[in-house]
């Protein structure tokens, strides 16, 4: 005989009513004043949700969603931030852990969560589509991430969660999360939208709701071997709603998890590999010290196609110490017989490590934000202070397009571009300056200066430039700190041969606040300037 299970549809409600919800149903289901329930849930306006331990100010694009009223709540349960719009099905398992099928399962939270996704991977076959459960808590269609899952438990009673994407807008999703997407180019951009899908692009079409509906009871019921029975809400659930939903429309409660301001941001790395560009985004739990997540694109090719999603998959919260890294990549290639066209394992393990290693900078006072804009050659972020600079180099494109000083050597300090300030501190710390017109310039100077026994340098120019050079700062031998610009440079004008041969006619702009402060706290420690090499 089959368990009788409550059916529970709530319709149509707001971000903090839904999470409210969620806190009132579980409360009563652990204090066995409920059955076991599966939930289907809708928001109206669209809602991003951040994951219980996450950060708003990290995961969210907030001025984008207030402007567009798109609300932001706080889910109950961990994992990710998730858009949640009015054509996505929410639903939610709600059990006691000793209900057949389960309690054997109830100290396996891995196994518990794959067969409550099996119920969903069930319903959404009986739609005509191949979903399957992709650990660890994803379902997907072809690679592509159709729900995502996750739970919470409290005393002897637990509750599991997914999305349904049904009819999905990604560009929204693109505005409204803190997705590292801004200096990705079109062809990435589309590359992370296919990480996605949904029903109406797997079957051309929106199944009526009902049906939808009707297929998860039936995949759920088939799993836990149940019958569900459509009833309403308890008093004690409408009683708890009541009395704690003032506190989930709170900013406290949206703004529950504050991290300190450095650990702000994301962090990436990109390298040109002989398989093409590779881009790696991380988002960073620094308290925890693990990836959250992780974002791979670039130009490369991939066999099996799906496999980049699946390693992003095998990242999301690991360790992001070195050897938990390099086993987890390794391993991956190992157990999938991956193949990426001229990207090699430890290629990507580099890579990932450039990006997390960033990190370190908060030694010299950067937060996370500050730290993705520097990119490092000839050593790794947490060797900067063993390390030392011996002088800096601008890029002449920063100088005013009709400045005296453009074209030729030194700066007057006049305050009229960005370049004035960081060359002002360096004469005054006395830290040789050199204006670099072209890219002949650029290496022949850097040799100069090695051969005379210099250690190290800052320097500033485009992600453009140093992707397209980055073998040939490498094959110079010597360490480099470079600082991104701050707009428009040759490379996204289209005139980077231009400025290859010193001709770019364009102005850029240096990040001069963030230079002078690096300058002046490396100083400080002893380890730019004041030291005249041979």
């Amino acid at each position: 005989m089959n368990d009788e299970w409550r059916l529970l549809d709530t319709g149509v409600l707001t971000g903090a009513e839904n999470m409210a919800l969620d806190d009132a149903i579980l409360e009563c289901r652990a204090q066995g004043r409920t059955p076991n329930t599966l939930r289907f849930l809708q928001f109206n306006p669209a809602t991003v949700l951040v994951g219980y331990h996450q950060s708003v100010k990290q995961e969210v694009r907030v001025e984008y969603c207030r402007r567009n009223g798109v609300d932001i709540n706080r889910r109950i349960t961990g994992g990710g931030t998730i858009l949640f719009t009015p054509t996505c099905l929410g639903w939610e398992i709600y059990a006691d852990k000793s209900a057949p099928g389960i309690r054997e399962l109830r100290w396996d939270l891995d196994r518990l969560a794959r067969k409550v996704c099996q119920g969903a991977v069930a319903g959404i076959r009986r739609l005509g589509v191949e979903a399957e459960f992709r650990p660890k808590n994803d379902i997907e269609v072809g690679g592509r991430k159709i729900s995502g899952t996750g739970g919470t438990e409290r005393g002897d009673a637990f509750m599991y969660q997914g999305t349904l994407l049904i009819d999905f807008d990604v560009d929204l999703m693109l505005k409204t999360l803190r997705i590292p997407v801004e200096k990705l180019k079109d062809k990435e951009i589309d590359s992370v939208k296919q990480r996605v899908t949904c029903l109406k692009w797997e079957l051309g079409e929106v199944p009526p709701l009902q049906r939808i509906k009707r297929s998860l009871v039936e995949g759920f019921a088939e799993v836990f071997q149940a019958e569900f029975r459509e009833e309403e809400l308890y008093e004690c659930e409408t009683e708890l709603l009541k009395e704690r939903l003032p506190y989930f429309r709170s900013e406290e409660w949206v703004h529950l998890i504050e991290p300190p301001e450095w650990t702000q941001g994301q962090v990436t790395a990109l390298r040109k590999t002989p398989g093409g560009l590779v881009r790696v985004s991380i988002a960073l739990n620094i308290q925890g010290n693990f990836i959250v997540s992780a974002l791979i694109t670039g130009d490369f090719q991939v066999f099996p196609q799906r496999a980049i999603m699946d390693l992003e998959a095998r990242l999301k919260n690991l360790s992001a110490d070195e050897e938990s890294i390099r086993e987890a990549v390794y391993d991956f290639f190992q157990e999938t017989e991956t193949r990426i066209f001229g990207v090699e394992p430890d290629d990507l393990v580099q890579i990932i490590l450039e990006a997390v290693k960033k990190k370190a900078f908060h030694v010299i006072g950067l937060n996370l934000e500050e730290a993705d804009h520097i990119m490092t050659v000839n050593f790794m972020p947490d060797e900067l202070l063993e390390q030392y600079f011996d002088y800096v180099l601008l890029p002449y494109c920063a100088k005013l397009v009709d400045c005296d000083y453009r074209w030729i050597e030194g700066c007057d300090a006049c305050g009229g571009c960005t370049i004035s300030p960081v060359y002002a501190l360096c004469e005054t710390l006395g830290i040789p300056v050199r204006t670099i017109q072209n890219f002949e310039h650029l290496i022949e100077t850097i040799n100069e200066f090695k051969e005379r026994g210099a250690r190290g340098y800052i320097g500033s120019c485009c992600q453009g430039f140093y992707t397209k050079h980055h073998d040939d700062f490498v094959d110079t031998e010597v360490p480099a700190l470079l600082v991104d610009v701050d707009d428009s440079t040759c490379y996204e004008l289209g005139e980077e041969q231009e400025a290859y041969i010193g001709q770019f006619e364009g102005q850029t702009s240096l990040k001069d606040d963030l230079m002078v402060k690096i300058i002046r706290e490396l100083h400080r420690r002893g380890r730019i300037g004041g030291v005249k090499f041979d």
